[in-house]
């Protein structure tokens, strides 16, 4: 089975809303690297795009590489030193690359928020994280009320840390029952967790005045880490691109970060 390139481009573009996007996210989301014409039968799939994940998904014979953080933030002003070796490995072997950055983060069903959300069982769902017209995360109500550090070893046990404790900033109360979800670098979010009721914010990394912020407003913040939120979403996709019959290889590169 094969894809034409554009074809497979346009698909994931329209699954994933891309355009809607295109004036909120500094990523050049869609097809980043890519020949006019190709064809894809073997796409690998990786969390960031960076030589070792370029040259492993060379080495597995994939054809394209469909990443969430890309290489292009507002365009190449030259293409030399970090940034010529980044692309190398992508013309020396014929790769093309995909990134899908907010319009994954956002995506309600196929989306990184949705991931985190599906492991805490989260029920009576709802768009979070307001980025201008859209949302970038997810929240919801936990089944069971839990203690927060209960909810925190869930995380740690379900999400690929690299062995890194999920922390936890323990201001909110006794027992956890609504949480919002903002993956990657959430804590901008928490004012807006705050104002919804949130017991607890549940993000990647955090950010020194987080602390303080909210200690302030008595909510907890759970940082799991920034790569471990944001595997959901490229795995996800993975499972869409096997259902059209491609094949596919997915690259663990965990940073502990």
């Amino acid at each position: 089975m094969s894809l034409e390139l554009s074809t497979f481009a346009d698909r994931l573009d329209e699954r994933l809303c891309t355009d809607d996007y295109a004036d909120l996210d500094a990523s050049a989301n869609g097809l980043q690297v890519g020949p006019s014409e190709g064809t894809v039968e073997h796409v690998a799939f990786a969390v960031d795009g960076a030589v070792e994940t370029f040259e492993r998904a060379a080495e597995a014979g994939a054809d394209a590489i469909v990443v969430h953080h890309g290489l292009s933030w507002g365009g190449f002003d030259r293409v030399t030193e970090r940034t010529y070796d980044r692309l190398e490995p992508l013309f020396e072997h014929d790769l093309a690359l995909y990134v899908s950055h907010l319009p994954l983060d956002g995506h309600q069903e196929l989306g990184n928020a949705a991931g985190v959300a599906d492991v805490l069982g989260l029920e009576g769902r709802e768009p979070f994280g307001e980025l201008g017209p859209k949302h970038i995360g997810q929240r919801g109500t936990a089944p069971d009320a839990c203690a927060p550090d209960e909810l925190a070893e869930r995380l740690e046990s379900e999400l690929e840390t690299d062995g890194r404790p999920v922390r936890l900033l323990e201001f909110g109360p006794d027992e956890i029952e609504d949480v919002a979800v903002v993956t990657g670098s959430g804590v901008d979010w928490l004012d807006e967790a705050v104002e919804a009721g949130a017991d607890a914010l549940v993000t990647g990394e955090g950010k020194q005045q987080v602390y303080h912020e909210a200690r302030e407003a008595g909510i907890h913040v759970v940082l799991a880490g920034h790569y471990a939120t944001e595997t959901f979403g490229v795995r996800t996709l993975q499972e869409l691109v096997e259902e059209w019959g491609l094949e596919t290889t997915f690259l663990e590169a965990p940073t502990g970060l």
